[in-house]
């Protein structure tokens, strides 16, 4: 009976020990608040998801600092809920930690109720940050252009309808915009593969400089790029922002000891009114002014709208 309630000892260890290293691999950890008191209790998981010192005071209102603002409403809601309604809620949350790292984490929450009323709650968080990184690669890498980062054009032309719901509205887009690089298959021919690509990348960065604040911007696919303009709504003043942009693409790069040398030729269709045309007449019109900048002498920019602009650079 000895040796065998000896055995049975080491295996309940056994067993706690590698309960607590699964934990850790998962990093996992458990948590409790009484209600009544605010009292937390949390496992050494939780400590570490948090990066605090256990050697701190554990107090509600520190903790909840720690919960970007998003999240730290959302946690909120989800915990009054779970006190109202008893049901168990689980969601993401994004944190910074003590030392101010910013991460993921996936916080349930479950009431203890007695005599018919809520007297603490309790549950998990895991750190879930890698699984979130992952999961960003892959959507960077389903939305962008490998090349320039930009904007591919199913995800330019996904958000177009997502901002107006296929229908252009005042207030959310002023003008479609697609430039074309002039001069570019010289350049590669000329150059190479790899001197095209650095001044595809250049052109991106120069474009997305220019209208980061100002638009969204895509590259379609060769030596097109598109931008989907907010600002400025005047047809005039929008003229003058696209001709000082023809000016900016129009500076040289240098590469490998080389100058390399492209214009571009830029068209585009304004909103205008009624606010109400679909995306792909929007297209049509803006492919429309490009083609009549490029037979224009190129390196120019041609806009249809209210009022119809023809610019040389």
């Amino acid at each position: 009976m000895t040796e065998n309630h000896a055995a049975s000892t080491l295996s309940d260890e056994v067993r706690a020990r590698l309960y607590d290293q699964a934990l850790n691999v998962a990093r996992i950890g458990a948590w409790e608040c009484e209600l009544e008191t605010e009292r937390l209790s949390w496992t050494q998981g939780v400590y570490d998801i948090f990066g605090y010192p256990a050697s701190n005071p554990l107090r509600r209102a520190s903790i909840v600092d720690l919960y970007i603002d998003e999240s730290r409403r959302n946690m909120e809601l989800a915990r009054a809920e779970v006190i109202r309604s008893g049901c168990p809620i689980t969601l993401d949350t994004e944190i910074r930690t003590w030392r101010g790292e910013k991460r993921w984490m996936r916080l349930s929450i479950n009431a203890v109720r007695e005599g018919g009323r809520p007297v603490r709650i309790f549950g998990c968080k895991q750190d879930v940050t890698s699984d979130r990184q992952a999961l960003e690669s892959l959507r960077q890498q389903a939305e962008t252009d490998p090349l320039t980062g930009l904007a591919n054009r199913a995800i330019f032309q996904a958000r177009y309808r997502e901002l107006v719901n296929d229908r252009l509205n005042h207030g959310f887009a002023s003008a479609l915009v697609l430039i074309d690089l002039d001069g570019f298959k010289k350049l590669n021919d000329t150059f190479g593969h790899l001197a095209g690509d650095a001044c595809l990348c250049e052109a991106a960065h120069r474009l997305r400089r220019a209208f980061h604040n100002a638009g969204l911007v895509g590259r379609l696919g060769g030596d097109e790029f598109a931008i989907i303009l907010r600002a400025p709504t005047n047809p005039a003043r929008i003229a003058r922002v696209l001709q000082q942009t023809v000016v900016m693409l129009s500076r040289p790069l240098f590469w490998n000891g080389h100058r390399l040398e492209v214009s571009a030729s830029i068209g585009a269709a304004t909103v205008g009114r009624p606010h109400r045309r679909r995306i792909v007449e929007l297209f049509a019109e803006a492919d429309i002014a490009l083609y009549d900048a490029k037979a224009a002498g190129r390196n120019r920019v041609h806009l249809i709208g209210d009022e119809k602009h023809n610019l040389a650079a």
